[in-house]
C-alpha cells in the first residue's frame, strides 16, 4: 500500500509522499485501514524513506562567535575531574522557554562530587548572571582568578 502512495499509477509521486505521520494515518484510514497503529505508520514511512515536510524555519538557540571575538580560555584543559572537593568547578547555562519569553538559568557544578553547588536565574545572558551562581555557592568575592574568598 505505502509503495502506491510513493509511486502512484503513472510511476509519479502523488502528494501523500510529502504527508508525516498523523496525515498519513489519517490517510490510511481514509483508504480502508482504519485499525492501524501510528507507531507501524512511523515505522513502515521509516523504513521506505519517507519522511513528511517540514516547513518553516528552525529555532536558532546556538549562536556563532563574532568575528574576532574572543572567548574564555580553557583553563581545565577539558580535564573534567578533581582531586578533592571545591578544588575545581564549572559553570554552564541553559534556556527555558517561558509564556514570556525565556528565562536563562546558570549552574555551579562541583567537579569531584559532580553536584550544583550554584545556580542563578536571570532573563538577560550575561557575565553577572553567570557569575551570580558561583557568589551564590561562595558567600563572598570571586577573585580575577577566580578562587572564592569568603567575604
Amino acid at each position: 500500500m505505502l509503495l502506491h502512495v510513493r509511486t502512484g499509477n503513472e510511476g509519479r509521486p502523488l502528494p501523500e509522499v510529502l504527508y508525516g505521520r498523523r496525515k498519513m494515518t489519517a490517510w490510511l484510514a481514509r483508504n480502508g485501514l482504519p485499525d492501524v497503529s501510528k507507531h507501524t505508520v512511523d515505522r513502515l514511512m521509516r523504513d521506505e524513506g519517507m519522511n513528511g515536510l517540514v516547513r518553516g524555519r528552525s529555532t536558532r538557540t546556538t549562536m556563532p562567535a563574532k568575528t574576532g571575538a574572543v572567548r574564555a580560555g580553557d583553563l581545565l584543559n577539558r580535564v573534567f575531574t578533581s582531586p578533592r572537593p571545591n578544588h575545581a568547578w564549572v559553570t554552564d547555562f541553559t534556556y527555558v522557554r517561558t509564556w514570556c519569553g525565556f528565562v536563562y538559568v546558570a549552574f555551579a557544578i562541583d567537579l569531584y562530587s559532580r553536584a550544583i553547588v550554584g545556580w542563578s536565574a536571570s532573563t538577560a545572558k550575561d557575565v553577572a548572571f553567570v557569575e551570580q551562581c558561583l557568589r551564590w555557592h561562595c558567600g563572598g568575592v570571586i577573585t580575577p582568578t577566580g578562587r572564592c574568598r569568603p567575604g
